[in-house]
């Protein structure tokens, strides 16, 4: 298992200087609103690639809103102990860096390969009822965590495109140059659209083997053209087909000022097996209930998948949870292969977990060991 032993943090929003050590697998985290419960989340996610649980800006890391930041983790794994530190400097306050061992990584898939963090916030209660482009957002995190280049496919298909919708804006219409950027977004497109049809196939075989325990069974599906494409067809010949469809659209892109069709209209749906209905029709309670239970899911298949159990970071998750639910939910987290952290304004709520969990309880821009 891979355990956070200690958390050090320096000029990180609420916090001036932090050094932590959470103490155990199951870290509960109380506190008043806007008292920082989030804040330290939000600092264990930034260990990993990526923007964090709240995908801020790096400026906005900084205390004050400006400045250096910094957030040094101690991670216990089954290879050892390891330490990844990540921040900015005075000199390039913009420039996001990172130190893996006390040393800088060759790339980001090193500190990927080291560390997966799974998440649930507040916000994620709207999932369903927002665009299409925060459901695939969520989809692609949950991609990252299993295979860390999916990252890389999906950048060099957002750059492809961008430039593709500008030279089509400008009235360049070059066609050697278009076709270049064509085939950039059909090859990263499709593969993009690939993992991500896998994951969810992954997902769903979990799911419907009672991974999320007693959660209710949910069932993910990739709403996309090229998915469907795929069915029928291989990899190669939907990247022929799509490279030809955005050929065809060109004027119609140009006069939308985008690409219609592509990797970026992909979105994910999710169903409640045992009622058939899509979440977006569901109760909030129910929503909630859903989520948490694919976000078990996948954390459960991080740790098969990939060896590498995932630290697990719920912001408010018993929020819309009945009773019942919240014995599910503790029940499950005390036999998951991660090492979980929770916040909650009222530690009461999690008053089942005492005896197998540390407890803390944030303000005044500090911590402080709870009973």
């Amino acid at each position: 298992m891979t355990i956070l032993t200690r958390l050090t943090l320096g000029r990180f929003r609420n916090y001036e200087s932090l050094s932590w050590s959470p103490g155990g697998r199951i870290v509960v985290i109380s506190g008043p609103n806007g008292s920082g419960k989030t804040n330290l989340l939000e600092a264990i996610s930034l260990l990993a690639p990526g923007r964090g649980l709240r995908g801020a800006k790096i400026a906005e890391l900084a205390q004050g809103g400006s400045g250096a930041w910094a957030v040094h983790g101690r991670l216990e794994t089954s290879d050892g102990p390891s330490e990844i530190g990540t921040g900015t400097t005075d000199e390039a306050p913009e420039r996001r860096i990172f130190r893996l061992d006390g040393t800088p990584p060759r790339n980001q898939a090193e500190i990927a390969a080291r560390i997966a963090t799974v998440w649930l916030t507040p916000q994620m209660d709207r999932l369903f009822q927002e665009s299409a482009s925060g459901r695939r957002r969520f989809l692609d995190r949950l991609v990252y965590a299993i295979e860390p280049g999916h990252a890389r496919e999906v950048s060099s298909y957002e750059t492809a495109m961008a430039n593709r919708n500008r030279l089509l804006a400008e009235g360049r219409r070059d066609p050697a140059w278009l076709a270049g950027l064509e085939d950039a977004m059909a090859r990263h497109g499709v593969a993009a659209t690939v993992a991500r049809r896998h994951l969810i196939g992954a997902l769903n075989a979990a799911l419907a083997g009672g991974i999320a325990g007693a959660f209710p069974a949910a069932r993910l599906d990739l709403l996309s053209p090229i998915a469907d494409h795929l069915s029928d067809a291989p990899a190669l010949a939907v990247e022929d087909w799509l490279r030809a469809e955005l050929q065809a659209t060109r004027v119609r892109d140009a006069a939308a000022g985008s690409a219609q069709l592509g990797a970026h209209r992909d979105d994910l749906a999710l169903f409640d097996v045992a009622s058939g209905r899509p979440a977006s029709v569901c109760s909030t309670g129910e929503q909630k209930s859903l989520l948490i239970g694919t976000i078990l899911g996948h954390a459960s298949l991080i740790a098969t998948g990939r060896g590498i159990p995932p630290l697990l970071l719920l912001d408010e998750p018993a929020t819309h949870l009945d009773t019942a639910r919240r014995v599910a939910l503790f029940d499950a987290l005390r036999t998951l292969p991660a090492q979980v952290f929770l916040t909650g304004t009222d530690a009461e709520i999690f008053a089942p977990l005492k005896g197998g969990a540390m407890f803390w309880r944030t303000g005044e821009n500090a911590l402080h060991a709870a009973s």
